[in-house]
C-alpha cells in the first residue's frame, strides 16, 4: 500500500528534502508552496517522480488555497500531514525594538492559524489513512523552559503558540486514531536557520523521518527534539 503526506513550505530546505526522501521511499506526496511557479528544485524533483511527487500553490495563510487542496485530495486517505512551512518574522525583535504589531500578526497566521486550518481541513483524510499522523515543525525557542536568553519576542511566542495548539490537537483528534506530534527539526543550515547552523536540511528530515516511523499513539502531543528527547514545554 502505498502512503501519502501533504507537505507544506515544500520549495527548500527542509520541506523540499521531505519531499525528496520520502519520495525516494515510494511515498505519494502532494508538496505545497507559495509560488510553484518559482519553486525550480520542488518542480524538478516532481518531473522525474514518475508522478509521486505532485506541486500545489499552498500559502497557509490563504483559506482558498487550503480548501483548493482540500479538493484535489477529496476522499484520499492522507498517512501523513507534515506542517513544515514556517516564519521567523523580522531580524532583531528586542524588548521596545522592533516589537511590529502587523509583522507579530503575520507570524501567528503563518506558525500558529496555518496549522490549525490545515489540520482542520484533511483531519477526515488522515483518520481515512493507516498511519494517521500529523507533525508540526516547531522550535525549542518556543519552549518556556529552555528560553534562557530572552529576546525573539515574535518568533519564541509563536512557536509556543503552536505548542499549545498541537497539544489540544492530539488530545481532540486522538479519539479518531490520529496521533499529533510537535518536531525541534534542530538548528538546521537554512535561509531562516543560516550558515552556522549544527545539521543540514538533509539530515533533519532523515531524522525526523526516522523519529516519525517510530511513534505510537501514546505519544500523542509530545515535543520531540532531532534526537528522539522530550523537550520540555
Amino acid at each position: 500500500m502505498t502512503h501519502t503526506v501533504v507537505i507544506t513550505g515544500a520549495n527548500r530546505g527542509i520541506g523540499l528534502e521531505f519531499a525528496r526522501q520520502y519520495a525516494a521511499e515510494g511515498w505519494r506526496v502532494y508538496a505545497g508552496c507559495r509560488q510553484p511557479e518559482r519553486a525550480g528544485d520542488l518542480n524538478r524533483l516532481a518531473a522525474g517522480s514518475n508522478g509521486r511527487v505532485s506541486v500545489h500553490p499552498l500559502d497557509v495563510t490563504k483559506s482558498a488555497h487550503i480548501r483548493a487542496l482540500a479538493a484535489v485530495l477529496g476522499e484520499t486517505p492522507l498517512d501523513l500531514l507534515l506542517n513544515n512551512a514556517g516564519s521567523y518574522g523580522p531580524d532583531g525583535v528586542r524588548f521596545g525594538r522592533n516589537t511590529d504589531e502587523e509583522a507579530w500578526v503575520d507570524n501567528f497566521r503563518t506558525n500558529v492559524i496555518g496549522p490549525m486550518k490545515m489540520m482542520e481541513a484533511l483531519a477526515d483524510n488522515v483518520a481515512a489513512s493507516e498511519l494517521r499522523l500529523i507533525a508540526s515543525l516547531s522550535s525549542k525557542m518556543g519552549s518556556m523552559a529552555d528560553n534562557g536568553s530572552g529576546g525573539a519576542y515574535i518568533y519564541r511566542s509563536g512557536k509556543a503558540a503552536l505548542n499549545a495548539v498541537m497539544k489540544s490537537a492530539a488530545i481532540d483528534l486522538a479519539p479518531r486514531g490520529i496521533t499529533a506530534v510537535v518536531l525541534h527539526p534542530g538548528w538546521v543550515r537554512t535561509a531562516m536557520g543560516g550558515p552556522h547552523g549544527e545539521i543540514d536540511a538533509e539530515t533533519s528530515a532523515r531524522r525526523m523521518r526516522e523519529l516519525l516511523a517510530r511513534v505510537a499513539p501514546d505519544d500523542a502531543g509530545s515535543f520531540f527534539d532531532i534526537d528522539g528527547s522530550i523537550i520540555p514545554w
